[in-house]
């Protein structure tokens, strides 16, 4: 529950939002559909986070869901009931677009799973920036065992895990816990439930203690150097530095240190 500092506001009722000190919850709130990414879903949660990514007092994102399941991905009503290739296409194209909305958001998004999360609730577990799970929390991209291969999905598993991991994955339909899901790097950490809360709050706070603007600069560098090559790389990412070090922060920051104080940022 929400400390009494802290407001929750719903922005649809499938999901809703608290907000914390410079950190922000949104939950997917529909737990009687399994946290299904229905279109109407995947549009309120793009519309959340596109409107706490401009807000200037929220640093991080947490993503959670009620119910013992995170999301079992599309739901298999709605793509069962109007299968043409024009409305699948444009379902899979939304679930793209909101899957890159969390990558391109200029702030970190942490997922925090304690339940289930298959097929494209995997892939939005890998979209995110960071993943921590419960012990007793399961993934899977089972498609193949319904003739319908999760390839969306696979875009984020295979840039998260190595590529036999993927495979594996994405051929065999099974489900890992979560303690292998950390070892092929799909999530972070995998930790008891009674710990999940107070450790992805506690690296929440963390990240929200740097600067806004050091943090936005290198997540999209992250994302922008990952397919290039390693001389393109290094020079995109020589020219990003040379910008920072540009900044109010980066010179606060090293002033700070070199002073043995705590810095001031201004997040500029």
């Amino acid at each position: 529950m929400p400390s009494p500092t802290q407001q929750t506001s719903p922005t649809s009722d499938l999901i809703a939002v608290t907000m914390g000190d410079k950190i922000a919850t949104v939950c997917l709130n529909q737990p009687n559909t399994r946290n299904a990414l229905s279109s109407q879903m995947m549009t309120a949660l793009e519309e959340a986070l596109l409107d706490l990514g401009t807000r200037d007092d929220i640093g991080v994102l947490i993503l959670e869901a009620s119910g013992p399941v995170f999301s079992s991905g599309h739901n298999l009503k709605e793509v069962i009931g109007d299968s043409r290739k024009e409305t699948m296409t444009a379902l899979f194209n939304q679930c793209s677009k909101m899957m890159q909305t969390i990558v391109n958001l200029p702030k970190p998004i942490i997922a925090k799973v304690d339940g289930m999360a298959t097929a494209a609730g995997c892939q939005l577990v890998a979209s995110c920036d960071l993943a921590f799970a419960s012990t007793t929390s399961q993934f899977a991209t089972p498609g193949v065992n319904l003739g319908l291969f999760c390839s969306t999905p696979m875009v984020a598993l295979s840039r998260n895990v190595s590529p036999k991991h993927a495979m594996e994955m994405l051929l065999s339909g099974d489900f890992i816990d979560a303690d292998h899901a950390a070892r092929i790097g799909l999530i972070n950490r995998a930790v008891e439930v009674t710990d999940l809360d107070k450790i992805v709050q506690e690296f929440a706070a963390k990240i929200a203690s740097k600067s806004t603007l050091t943090v936005r600069t290198g997540k999209t560098a992250f994302y922008k150097q990952l397919p290039l090559s390693l001389e393109h790389a290094y020079s995109y990412a020589s020219e990003v530095m040379a910008e920072n070090m540009q900044s109010l922060d980066a010179k606060e920051g090293i002033s700070a240190f070199l002073e043995k104080r705590d810095p001031k940022w201004q997040g500029k």
